[in-house]
Formats: C-alpha cells, sequence, structure tokens
C-alpha cells in the first residue's frame, strides 16, 4: 500500500469464534501492514474472549466490545467512530465468515489511490458468487438491480458490503443520521458517497458462503432493505447533497 495512509479493517462480529482467529490471520497473510478492530456485539460464544486473546499476542488487533446485538450497521458505525477518533486514512468493512476473501484486500486497497469509495463487486466482470443457489442469486441481484433504478445510480453492486473507504467519505456523509442498520446499510453508505460527489470505483470480487456457522441473512430483512430505498431516495441528506458521479 502506496497512499501513505493508515489503513483499518473493521471486522463486526456475532457468534464467530471459530472463524475469528483463521480470518485475521489471513487478513494478516493478504495485507500485513493493516489494523484490525474487531467490533463484538457481546456475543455469547464467547468470540469477545477469542478477540481479546489475539489482540494481546498482535498489536494489529484492536478489539471494541459492544454491550448488545444492534444490527451491523451499528456495528460498522462505531467501528468508523473509533478509526476516525484514531486518524486511519482508510476503513475497510468486510465479513468475518470467509464471505469476502481477504485475498482481495491488495486490490482494494490498490484501487483507493485514486477512488474515494472502493466496492468489492461481485456484479461487474471477473466478479461473481460461489455454492449459492438459484434463489439467493436472484435475490441478490434483483436487490441490487432494484435499489439502482430507483436511487438512480449506476453503481452494479449496492448491497455488497466490501468496501474500502477513505476517510474523507466518512467524515462527509453525515454518519450520525445514517437510518439503516440492517442488510440494506450497504447501500444507503454507498449512495450516501454517490450523494457528495465522491469518486465510486467496483472492483471484481467472488463472494462465498461462509465457512463455519449459520447465514444471518433472511426474508424479512431483504423486504425490510426494499422499503428502505424509498426513503433513501427522498430523505433530506438525498434532497441536500451534490448530484453523484461514479465510474
Amino acid at each position: 500500500m502506496s497512499t501513505g495512509r493508515r489503513a483499518l479493517v473493521c471486522l463486526p462480529t456475532y457468534d464467530e469464534r471459530e472463524n475469528l482467529a483463521p480470518v485475521v490471520a489471513a487478513i494478516h497473510a493478504a495485507a500485513p501492514e493493516v489494523d484490525v478492530l474487531v467490533v463484538d456485539d457481546d456475543s455469547p460464544d464467547g468470540t469477545g474472549r477469542v478477540a481479546d486473546e489475539l489482540a494481546a499476542r498482535d498489536p494489529r488487533v484492536k478489539v471494541l466490545h459492544r454491550a448488545a446485538k444492534e444490527g451491523l450497521g451499528r456495528a460498522y458505525l462505531a467501528g468508523f467512530a473509533w478509526a476516525l477518533e484514531r486518524g486511519y486514512g482508510l476503513v475497510l468493512e468486510m465479513d468475518a465468515d470467509f464471505s469476502h476473501d481477504p485475498a482481495y484486500l491488495p486490490t482494494l486497497l490498490a484501487a483507493a489511490e485514486d477512488a474515494d469509495l472502493v466496492l468489492g463487486s461481485r456484479y461487474v466482470p471477473g466478479g461473481g458468487t460461489s455454492n449459492w443457489g438459484l434463489g439467493r442469486r436472484l435475490v441478490s441481484r434483483g436487490g441490487s438491480a432494484y435499489a439502482r433504478a430507483i436511487l438512480g445510480v449506476q453503481v452494479r453492486d449496492l448491497t455488497g458490503g466490501f468496501k474500502c473507504f477513505r476517510r474523507e467519505v466518512l467524515e462527509a456523509v453525515d454518519l450520525a443520521s445514517v437510518e439503516c442498520s440492517g442488510y440494506a446499510f450497504q447501500i444507503e453508505l454507498t449512495f450516501r458517497a454517490l450523494r457528495r460527489g465522491f469518486r465510486v470505483v467496483e472492483v471484481p470480487i467472488v463472494f462465498a458462503d461462509r465457512r463455519v456457522g449459520q447465514s444471518k441473512m433472511s426474508r424479512r430483512i431483504v423486504l425490510e432493505a426494499m422499503r428502505k430505498v424509498w426513503s433513501m431516495r427522498f430523505s433530506r441528506f438525498a434532497r441536500a447533497a451534490r448530484p453523484a458521479r461514479a465510474r
């Protein structure tokens, strides 16, 4: 990474004890220079204790303990605030379950050389999914297409959660007013970045099913996201922000 910017990977966890140590090791194998912030929502399976043990052995591992499970978006917002307070110039988000392959981290970091927000995208040439059934593929592609049409943006993968933000984006998008905390959180953050006029690029990734444990996705979460897209479209933020630009 040649930007000279310190980079932090935000890694929200809830019951990820079996995945945590292997994914942190894989992150540092791919990008030794990055720090990792484990944001644990008081996991009953002891994930927080595993995170503390990792942090005690490696100064690149940090831990933020939260008192309760409040949704993925709230965990990310807490991690973003932690990162901004400590001066990180690049802030990444990714899943702790190996759905996002840490091997792509160098690609995201390199793309951040001349982009404000880099999205790991399943739906650009070279991207894709692995071990997904037809129903899940249709829901994911349909969700992105639906959000793209309602919000009037060109980003192909609006629902993905493998991203690299420059700190300037997080400072400008008014994190305190972000409404969504579940699946729609990813759509909202990218939409806000676009509306602020930041340069957003997509790089191809292959998204795989989690290795251990159960997916936290549900039909209710997807339906909630579909409703939230309309509130984003007509939000005060959308009306006040500058027109989007993306590549």
